[in-house]
């Protein structure tokens, strides 16, 4: 059998998605070595203030030299360690926020993604960061016995000195999809969305479920769509406060709107030839996320292709009905 690979990693091309931060797992460990790179006069720190990234005042920049780091309060020793790019090593403190009238600047993630000012690698990086650090700072005991827990592995885990358990930043996976018949596709909105935006039907995924699984589920149950194949498209880190957005698309095998949680203010059928004016935000009526979502992808490629089909004999495998696993 012939393997078939994905032309192009949608993933990497996404808001948050590009980060090639070389991250020396194998290495964390190795006590010389992590000292050798804390002591690298290349060294730079991304700094937050509980979830806003901290930039400077003379253009914004955002990484800061241990000297400036340190001068803000940063205990270099125990800023985390990201990882290896072409300039040096990474790291990410948390710090207090600087007073207003320090020259610094607080941003929150989401703007400077929508603005599209930050490179998707620059992004990436920076989403490991809020990541990393939210989670130091959400799970500062243990969940098994209630002691505070020290840091390891240069800051990628947390060990109980207790009870010896070992604990690893999360990242909790939700999916989100398209649901299509044909020419048309299955949205969504919220109550909080701006008027008019409408969205890709999105939701956690529970304990034992596989993505496909949990796509059927979620669209049932904010739909009252039933669904059969599901296609992987890409996937997104998202950083608020440690997400893993999953993108698919799925096939519809009933079209009855019958949303069964309520969720959601609005849910309905949207015909194909609506969604690139949609996306462009040339829509009379309705509107998409901005490009930094993974909705919004999942969304052109739908509109410019159409719905993805499964070549299950090339594959080897048999599409199963939805029937059976609902």
């Amino acid at each position: 059998m012939t393997l078939r690979f994905p032309i192009a990693d949608h993933s990497a091309a996404l808001a948050f998605g590009g980060n090639r931060l070389d991250r020396m797992s194998e290495r964390r460990e190795d006590e010389p070595f992590i000292a050798g790179i804390r002591g690298d006069p290349a060294g730079r720190a991304y700094l937050f203030a509980k979830d806003l990234l901290v930039t400077k005042g003379d253009g914004g920049a955002f990484a800061f030299t241990r000297p400036e780091a340190e001068a803000l309060g940063v205990d270099w020793q125990a800023a985390v360690f990201l990882g290896l790019d072409a300039e040096g090593p990474l790291f990410a403190a948390a710090i207090a926020a600087p007073a207003e009238d320090a020259g610094f600047a607080l941003t929150n993630l989401r703007p400077l993604a929508i603005s599209g000012a930050v490179d998707e690698e620059r992004l990436g990086q920076l989403a490991q960061a809020s990541s990393i650090l939210g989670w130091h700072a959400r799970h500062g005991f243990c969940a098994n016995c209630g002691t505070a827990t020290t840091v390891a592995q240069a800051g990628m885990r947390r060990d109980c000195p207790n009870c010896g358990t070992n604990h690893f930043p999360r990242t909790d996976p939700v999916v989100i999809m398209l649901a299509v018949d044909g020419e048309r596709c299955l949205l969504g909105r919220q109550t909080r969305f701006v008027e008019g935006v409408y969205s890709c039907l999105a939701g956690f995924m529970e304990p034992g479920e596989t993505i496909e699984a949990a796509v059927r589920r979620e669209i049932w149950e904010e739909a009252g769509i039933r669904t059969d194949r599901v296609a992987y498209f890409a996937s997104q880190p998202w950083p608020f406060p440690s997400n893993l957005m999953i993108g698919c698309f799925a096939e519809a095998t009933s079209f009855d709107v019958d949303p069964r949680d309520k969720e959601l203010e609005d849910v309905r059928w949207f015909d194909r030839a609506d969604i690139l004016p949609m996306l462009e935000r040339t829509h009379t009526n309705f509107a998409t996320p901005p490009k930094m979502a993974i909705a919004h992808h999942l969304l052109r490629a739908y509109a410019i292709h159409g719905a993805p089909v499964a070549d299950d004999a090339a594959l080897g495998t048999a599409a199963t009905t939805a029937g059976a696993l609902a």
